[in-house]
């Protein structure tokens, strides 16, 4: 199964299915269909025979969970660690100002843990210790609104690509070779 976000099953969701195959057990055993065990237990017919051929296979062990996919990069005990490194500041570990940004806490984890994480892993573990994104409440003292619309005036058009103008001459095709 795939869920979104990166999600997989809660333990106690995984405890809940395999009951439901358990419970498909004791069917195969008295003799019921594929048809009516997916029926009665509410899921696919697909499911069902993948069912049956572990029960057959291993008996209902063989229809027991395996436990997760894959144990996290880090345990509990080093995201704490963690933690405590991102308590301490960017500042501390050697950047300019106080931001996290992921490539930052990413490089913290390398540095500190010697583990390899992509932004987007980095993302997830944080969401699912209960870290969000951080937007300020409000603009900066320093910020000059005048400063800044003469910038979008003055500067911005030179810096922007012109934009692309539909002629009829014009083709997004390449045009075959003169000959």
């Amino acid at each position: 199964m795939r869920y979104p976000q990166g999600g997989g099953l809660t333990p106690e969701r995984q405890v809940f299915r395999e009951q439901i195959r358990m419970e498909a057990a004791e069917r195969f055993a008295a003799g019921a269909s594929n048809g009516d065990v997916a029926k009665d237990l509410r899921v696919s017919v697909r499911s069902v025979q993948r069912w049956r051929r572990a029960w057959q296979d291993a008996g209902p062990e063989g229809l027991r969970s395996a436990g997760p996919v894959s144990t996290p990069k880090l345990s509990e005990a080093l995201f704490a660690v963690l933690e405590v490194e991102l308590a301490k500041g960017a500042v501390a570990h050697g950047w300019p100002d106080q931001t996290w940004t992921l490539a930052r806490v990413k490089k913290v984890i390398g540095r500190r843990f010697h583990k390899s994480f992509t932004l987007s892993g980095v993302s997830q573990m944080l969401r699912r210790h209960g870290w969000s994104h951080q937007v300020p409440a409000r603009r900066a003292v320093e910020r000059d609104d005048d400063a800044v619309a003469g910038w979008v005036k003055e500067t911005w058009p030179s810096v922007e690509a012109p934009r692309r103008r539909s002629t009829p001459t014009s083709s997004s095709r390449t045009r075959p070779a003169s000959r």
